[in-house]
């Protein structure tokens, strides 16, 4: 299985090095087995945990993957290719739908956030052996999630929802668990996983949230831990209902010892009321990022949890960054307190073009999901000629691969560029591009 290409070293790393090499250089192709580890350790003349070493290494790099007694293979996609990478840049003259930025014009001015944070600073600057988290930016942000039922527990910073994810990961899993994750969902988690070393497990996706069914199947069958979007799930749109979260609790309390992520992606930017998991497993954590309504570059999110989740999360980070800059905090607790964004102004604003793009693509014979936030996605037969066909009519969308697993082909369009006379113009290149309509599902 592995051809011409030899796997040499005597030492873990030694090893390790030499399959990556295989990799880079393509001689170790995707889903290519490695060799049974006492067989490799025979070949190479050394001790059977040395190859052990080797290949735990190459799982956490997220090089290889194993599944049981099926072995250990190389990924079908390597953690060095990351989806992001699966983008379409526009040309001059082609609108840009792919990127997922939110809108420039929803957003607030930044300037009088971070002068009053720098004054703040002038009077008090901030030191070594602070409080990580300024205690007005918890108190409000706590507020805010008592307020939508978020169950209570203690709060800390991240550098966005990402960061939040990836650490609360790494302080309950080890390399090889699997982690049930929405399918389509978000490219970054489905990077993120592997690249821990873990697992994978798609879940099937509704207007309603994960797919209750998909669920109860992923836990019986071990995965350890589980993350859900609550609203403008991206790429599909879907936002947990009351009745879909009353069924996921009844699920996870039957898997106390799952853990629970939950990423708030809508927060500020739609108009559904949030229906949180939280608190029905012993461990869990929400997540709240100030990209998508406040600005991306502010890299701010809230964390909250139980108590040992968030004193894990904690204190990883103060032995790494220490803490997000108190500065940052300070912005964006003055744009909370100052009402800087109109919440109810910019989910209408979205909405209006979301639901005008998915009706105009229905009356053209195409079906489209978007229920919640900035993204459509769109199924197509033909994903690769989809693409090509609306970038010769002008419009750049983002690839379905970078959102999916085993779900069908799609492509996801990005609402904020839109204007209301783009509608008509670009719901006819969608149709001609889409190919024959398809059913939709999700599992």
């Amino acid at each position: 299985m592995l051809g011409e290409y030899r796997i040499s070293g005597r030492r873990a790393s030694e090893i390790a090095a030499s399959v990556e090499r295989g990799v880079g250089s393509g001689d170790l192709a995707p889903g290519h087995v490695l060799p049974p580890m006492r067989e490799l350790a025979a070949r190479l003349e050394v001790n059977p945990n040395t190859v052990a070493a080797a290949y735990r290494t190459l799982r956490e790099r997220g090089v290889i993957e194993t599944a049981g007694r099926r072995g250990s293979r190389v990924r079908p996609r390597p953690a060095s290719t990351p989806r992001g990478s699966l983008r379409i840049e526009a040309p001059p003259g082609v609108r840009d739908l792919g990127e997922g930025n939110p809108d420039p014009a929803l957003l607030p001015a930044l300037g009088p956030a971070l002068a009053a944070a720098a004054a703040i600073d002038a009077g008090h600057p901030g030191l070594y052996g602070e409080a990580s988290v300024v205690p007005e930016f918890a108190a409000y942000a706590r507020g805010a999630m008592d307020a939508d039922g978020v169950p209570e527990g203690p709060v800390v910073v991240t550098s966005g929802a990402l960061d939040a994810i990836e650490r609360v990961l790494a302080a309950h899993l080890r390399p090889g668990d699997a982690v049930a994750v929405e399918d389509p969902g978000w490219g970054s988690v489905l990077d993120l996983v592997p690249a821990l070393g873990l697992r994978a497990v798609p879940v099937g996706v509704d207007d309603g949230g994960p797919l209750v069914a998909d669920v109860e199947r992923v836990l019986r069958a071990g995965a350890r831990a589980i993350v859900v979007t609550d609203r403008a799930q991206n790429p599909t749109g879907a936002s947990v209902s009351g009745r879909r979260a009353g069924e996921l609790k009844a699920v996870l309390a039957r898997h106390p010892d799952v853990l629970l992520i939950e990423d708030d992606h809508g927060h500020a930017i739609v108009d559904l009321p949030l229906h949180p998991l939280a608190g029905t497993t012993d461990h869990w954590a929400f997540v709240r990022s100030a990209a998508k309504a406040y600005g991306p570059d502010l890299r701010v999110a809230v964390l909250t949890g139980d108590a040992v989740t968030v004193d894990r999360v904690a204190g990883r980070q103060r032995l790494g960054p220490g803490w997000v800059s108190r500065l940052l905090q300070r912005a964006v607790l003055h744009l909370w307190t100052s009402d800087a964004v109109d919440t109810a102004a910019v989910a209408r604003s979205y909405a209006e073009r979301r639901d005008a793009l998915v009706h105009a693509l229905a009356e053209r014979g195409v079906v489209a999901r978007g229920r919640s936030g900035m993204n459509v996605w769109v199924p197509v037969s033909d994903e690769t000629g989809a693409i090509a066909r609306l970038l010769h009519a002008g419009w750049a969308v983002a690839p379905g691969a970078r959102f999916r697993m085993a779900a069908p082909q799609a492509v996801r369009l990005t609402v904020s560029p839109l204007t209301a006379a783009d509608i008509g113009p670009l719901a006819d290149a969608v149709a001609a591009a889409a190919g024959p309509a398809r059913p939709v599902t999700y599992g």
